[in-house]
């Protein structure tokens, strides 16, 4: 009879696999609240189990990791591929269809969340820098920096960020291309 350790181990085991399909199924990063979002949702464990399944990931070099303002992203790295292609087994076809059933739900807002970055610091004081950027895959296709006065604007400006980033960079782009006249 197989002890608890044992069925422990499987389950942390099951628990990294299903992380790392998660990331293999994506073109882009995930947060840990996504990551975490979508395990929680489905009972398939508890956040400090994601947690830890998601550190050891990271010790083993499965998993790279950037902190981005407030949240860190996570990408699967060659050698996590190359472990899940030998364990994908271990998944059950019902947690397979569960996660790519939830990504194609969820793919739009999942990559909006990641690729519209914004962050800010004081700079010196009384000065704040905000640095706003819309991510294409790992390029940025607008990366900008604006200096305000005021802890209060920097945060404004990074709240809105995300539901007008599309149109400043429509902006941007059609009075730079413009012809002189």
């Amino acid at each position: 009879m197989r002890g608890a350790a044992d069925m422990q181990t499987d389950a942390f085991t099951l628990y990294k696999l299903i992380i790392l399909f998660l990331l293999d199924k994506v073109e882009f990063p995930l947060t840990n609240a996504q990551i975490s979002n979508f395990i929680l949702e489905k009972d398939y464990t508890n956040y400090f189990n994601i947690q830890q399944s998601i550190s050891e990931l990271i010790e083993a070099d499965f998993v790279t990791v950037e902190t981005v303002g407030h949240s860190s992203h996570y990408r699967i790295t060659p050698a996590g591929r190359e472990t899940l292609s030998f364990f994908d087994y271990m998944i059950s076809a019902a947690i397979q269809g569960d996660i790519l059933d939830y990504l194609r739900k969820n793919q739009y807002s999942l990559r909006d969340e990641v690729s519209t970055l914004s962050e800010y610091f004081e700079a010196k004081k009384g000065e704040f820098m905000v640095r706003l950027r819309v991510m294409e895959k790992e390029d940025s296709i607008i990366d900008l920096s604006i200096a305000v006065p005021t802890e209060e604007d920097a945060t404004r400006i990074c709240n809105n960020w995300r539901s007008q980033s599309q149109k400043i960079y429509a902006y941007v782009l059609s009075n730079l291309l413009k012809e002189d006249d």
